[in-house]
């Protein structure tokens, strides 16, 4: 029973670890980003949030700039704004 148990937390234990170690990955996406403005900012018009992450989606300058232009033109707050632009545009 003691080996049984010593397995099962093993296991847990790297699963975890795993799931841990790929979090941050998952959040510097598009859908962090959108996630991220929405959490903060509900009542932005989602589509809108959606259409400006995922123009950040391609890590350039000019298309983080765009959508940060775009998040600002719905009154979200200029430092949320550039983080989930940012966030968006991290591979």
């Amino acid at each position: 029973m003691l080996k049984r148990l010593a397995a099962v937390v093993g296991g847990l234990t790297l699963a975890l670890g795993g799931a841990v170690a790929v979090a941050p990955a998952v959040n510097a996406t598009p859908q962090g980003c959108f996630y991220q403005v929405l959490e903060q900012h509900p009542e932005v018009d989602a589509d809108v949030v959606a259409h400006a992450c995922l123009t950040a989606a391609d890590g350039s300058s000019e298309s983080v700039r765009a959508c940060y232009a775009e998040l600002r033109r719905e009154y979200v707050p200029a430092q949320l704004a550039l983080e989930a632009c940012r966030r968006a545009s991290q591979d």
